[in-house]
Parts: structure tokens; sequence; C-alpha cells
């Protein structure tokens, strides 16, 4: 039988992918990302534009741009009017669909006619139909439609559990919220019960996030600002708190703000206890207690957020399963029912995985992350780093394994030397792109983007690494991930103070007697107390101390803007 693709048409992202060898494979963009925004720009003299490219003319032209459509795919008379033009909700998601097809194509070199897509497990038939027809408008001849939770277990390999396994999948994505109860038995899924709302999803929680950060500086909603609200989300996922900043957000005017997983936890909270109810419905529609099930897993890149996951804990009485990437289950488990209807796979097969992060160690003997551990394979990712010294000939680059914060705690796996041309610090830029194959081969890829000089170096096995010394990093970094994460902050803070203490010893040299007494030895006091937490090694401490220079001196740096204005 010919090929059959897999695709997760998300609210907030789509995924196709396709079996290879045995293996299911998400494919690529020209770009080399493999989540598409679900999103389609209309611009006004040209054909539309789906993906990433639309998702950042969302802030320019949002009257001409469509994103979460799948919020009304199915409705009666459900329409969205763009530049005078109507589209049905199905005709928006043929053009992403569409999308993904021609970026198979490319990825493969052949064309792709036949699907499986994944729908909500509480999809009515009109929505399903709906979803139907937007694939066969996109070209597709749509073999089946799939359940999302089904998919998501695939993924998971759950088929592999023992026999009458009673799973929960809690799926909470960008614009959808649904939770299914299915029974696995002899690698047949049955869904016992599912309950959801189709309107409930991380929109919403973004929509809540820019009210509060509009209220909080005493603006408007803005596109801008919803773009940054919803990085600072993300970056919050990991971090405790995390600053944003608008230069020129309103004409000559700044936009900076401190947002707190706190005050995230506390903005989200009355929308995440909305799952509540169609949770406790879920289980007694299946006659289930919470005891009763045998695995909880999460789907959803919403369920990334830590408060969600304690709910999730709360709610079930069990830890979730956080082990598969929320974003590409559903997508993964699609390419496997793909694979079963062409033919292609026999017996499901799990899914090879990184068991540890990998990334490179940069300045200050930091670990920076670029796949991060139970990324399944073939991946590809990559950053871009910069110079720490003016004049730097060359830049080491050192391939680390595990899951420490400071880089000497972590696996050497190799390292390499890429030289560059000598540029002042922060002015030269190098790409590092790690890729691990089908056979967990990782190449690591460095790139000077000034001159275009490469090195490509291949390092041993990526994958290959025994469960005991797997179990001992992870017990390591759960032991440590207090002192971890405090030298992680204590050293940042550093190589930050050590850039800014002699910057603004230069600048009050500069400005002379322009600057006054009295801001002089506010300055001097935020300065001693910047060394003082260095000396103390005190990391919260020394990061209160560098915000309130950075506060101190802000009409120092006016007055040098305004010395270099009168110069030019």
């Amino acid at each position: 039988m010919s090929l059959i693709v897999g695709i997760d048409l998300g609210t907030t992202n789509s995924l196709i992918g396709v079996m290879d060898a045995g293996f299911p494979i998400l494919l690529a963009d020209a770009d080399g990302e493999r989540l598409t925004p679900s999103v389609v720009h209309f611009p006004a003299d040209s054909e539309p534009i789906i993906g990433r490219a639309a998702a950042r003319m969302r802030a320019l032209e949002p009257e001409a741009t469509v994103a979460s459509v799948k919020r009304l795919i199915g409705e009666r008379g459900a329409s969205v009017t763009i530049r005078g033009q109507t589209f049905s909700p199905e005709e928006i998601s043929a053009l992403i669909l569409r999308k993904l097809k021609s970026d198979a194509e490319r990825a493969l070199g052949h064309a792709v006619s036949r699907a499986v897509i994944t729908v909500p497990a509480y999809f009515n038939d009109a929505q399903r139909n709906a979803t139907k027809t937007a694939g066969e408008l996109a070209g597709f001849t749509v073999e089946r439609i799939v359940n999302e939770p089904t998919a998501a277990a695939l993924a998971y390999g759950l088929d592999k559990l023992r026999d009458r396994s009673k799973i929960a999948v809690f799926d909470f994505g960008g614009g959808t919220f649904d939770i299914s109860i299915l029974e696995l038995n002899a690698g047949i899924f049955q869904v016992l019960s599912t309950n959801g709302n189709t309107r409930l999803g991380g929109d919403d929680i973004d929509a809540a996030l820019v009210a509060f950060l509009a209220a909080k500086a005493g603006i408007s909603d803005n596109p801008r600002l919803r773009e940054a609200a919803i990085a600072a989300k993300h970056r919050l996922s990991t971090d405790s708190e995390t600053q944003i900043d608008l230069p020129f957000f309103h004409e000559d005017q700044s936009l900076a703000l401190t947002l707190t997983r706190a005050e995230l936890d506390a903005i989200a909270l009355p929308i995440l206890e909305r799952v509540r109810p169609h949770c406790a419905r879920a289980l007694a529609d299946a006659c289930l207690k919470p005891s009763d099930l045998d695995q909880v897993i999460l789907v959803g890149g919403q369920t990334r957020m830590p408060r969600l996951q304690r709910l999730v804990a709360e709610i079930f009485a069990r830890e979730p399963d956080i082990s598969q990437h929320p974003d590409e289950a559903v997508a993964l488990g699609a390419t496997i029912q793909a694979g079963i209807l062409s033919g292609a796979v026999r017996d499901v097969l799990l899914l090879d995985i990184t068991p540890l992060s990998l990334g490179i160690e940069t300045f200050g003997g930091l670990m920076s992350v670029i796949i991060p551990r139970n990324s399944t394979i073939p991946i590809k990712a990559g950053e871009m780093f910069t110079n720490a010294v003016a004049g730097q000939r060359a830049m080491r680059i050192a391939i680390l394994q595990g899951e420490r914060e400071m880089a000497r705690d972590n696996w050497p796996l190799g390292q390499f030397d890429l030289d560059f041309t000598p540029a002042p610090k922060g002015r030269a830029r190098v790409g590092v792109q790690f890729e691990i194959d089908a056979s967990g081969i990782l190449h690591v890829l460095a790139r000077d983007t000034a001159t275009g000089a490469e090195r490509i170096v291949e390092v041993k096995s990526a994958v290959d690494v025994s469960d005991e010394a797997v179990e001992k990093m992870l017990e390591d970094s759960l032991e440590h991930a207090f002192d971890d994460v405090n030298e992680r902050i204590f050293t940042e803070a550093r190589l930050k103070a050590d850039e800014m203490l002699p910057a603004v010893q230069r600048a009050l040299a500069q400005v002379g007697s322009e600057l006054s007494e009295s801001e002089r030895a506010l300055i001097a006091t935020h300065v001693s107390a910047v060394e003082s937490a260095l000396a103390a090694g005190a990391a919260e401490p020394l990061k209160r101390a560098l915000a309130d220079l950075d506060t101190a001196t802000q009409s120092l740096a006016a007055l040098i803007v305004e010395q270099a204005m009168r110069k030019s």
C-alpha cells in the first residue's frame, strides 16, 4: 500500500509525520521546524501566508490574521471574514493542511495524498466530518479520523502495558481541553469515557495574563505585549521569575516588568480549575475512581506549566507521566496509526528517545541545553552563541550530556574549536546545531555566520546510555537541584556584574560634573551593595542589588545618550 501520513491538526500548532524504517518521523519545514503554528495571514495583494510567518504578522495585522480556528470547526454557520472575503473554518484549516502537505512533499521528495488526521475524542459527527472535509480540500484522501487520546497513548507506547490497563489522557492545548479514560487490552484501545471543553485552553490563560500585565503597567492591550506575555509564560515553566522588556513600546517610552511564577499561577488557577468537573464526570462515566487508574499522561503544550501538573496530581491522586514531548505526542501517535493502516507497522514499536539532555558549555561554566532529555529521535535543534571576550579568535565547543546546571557536573562527549574573525565582545555570531539521526548518532555543527566557516563532528551514540547511569544522573540532578539552580543564578548574575560595574565607572568618568553629587552617592551605595553580594556569593541578594543598581543608573544612562546626541 502507498504511504500514509499522520497529522495532528492542532488549535495552536500542527504537525505531520511518516513512518520510516519502523520509526515515526515528524517532518520539518524548510526552516527545520516541526511545529507549524495553526495561523493564516491574508496579505492585501498576495496569496495567504501560513505558519510561523503568519504568526509573526498576527502582531502587525491582527485583523487580517486567523488563529485558533479549530475552536470553530464543525459549528453551524461559523465563518471568519478577512478583507471583505468570508471563509469557513474548514477552508482556513485546509490552508494549514495544504502547508503541511507541501512541507512533507518537500522533505520526502515525492507526492503524498493519503492521511490520518486526529481530533479531540469529544468531537461530534459534525466536527469530525468538517475535519475530514478540510483534509479533502487540502488534497488528501482522509483514511481515518483518530481520537487524539488514542494517538497519544500509542505515542507513549501504552499498548505495551499489561492487560486491562486503564489510562487517563489529560489533553490541555492552546484552544481546547479534553479528558479521556481508555482501557487497553492486547493492543486494542477502547475509550470508556470522554469529556472536555472546546473553548478552554492556553489561549484563555494568555488573555488573562495580557490583561494583568496591561493593568500592572497602566497601558492598553497591544499585540507586542501579547507576544511578550506568551514568551514570559513559557519561560516561567522553568524559571521562578522573568523580565518583560519592550523597548520603545509607545513612541519613545519603553516597558519593563517583572513577572513571577506565583503571579502567573494566581492568574491561571481560576481557568485551570475549570478542568476539575470535566475530570470528575469522565471518571464517573467510566465507573472508576482515581485509584483504579494505572497511569495519567499529559498532552498539549500548556501541560508544561508546573501548576497545571500539580493540579492534575491532586485530581487523580497520582503524579502524571510527563515523559513524552507534550506538543508532539498526538502527531507521533497519528503517524504510528498511519503506519498500521498502510502496512508499514505490524507490531507497534516503542519510540527511541534521548535519555538525557544534550548541550554545550557556555561562558561561566554553565550547561546550555540544546536537545532536552526524552526528545524523540531523529531530532535537530540549534542555538546562536556569541563571543564572551573582545578580540576572541576561536570558540571551544564542549559537548555535554546530563541534567545538571553546571557544565562540570555533566558528562563530556567531546570538544572542538571553531575559528572566527576577531570582533568586539558580543559581536561574533556562531550557530551550533545538534542532530541525532535514527541510529542515535549525534552530529554537531558549528558555523561562523559572518564567514560561513563551519566544523561538523560526529559524536558517539547519544542514546546508548545504561539505565543505571541515567538513573544516577537523574537522582543527582534531583538531590542537588536547589544548590544547582542557586549556583546557576549566581553565576549568571556574576557575569552581569562583571560587565555592569566597569561600565558604570566608565560612565561616571565620562559625564563628569553633569551628574549631581547626590546621584553619585546613590550610585556608589548600590555599587557597594553589588560588590558585597558578590563577595558573599549570595544569588538572590546579588540579583536584587543589580536590579537596584540598574534603576539607580537610569539618569546616568540618559546623560550618556544626551552626550552622544550632542556629539553627533
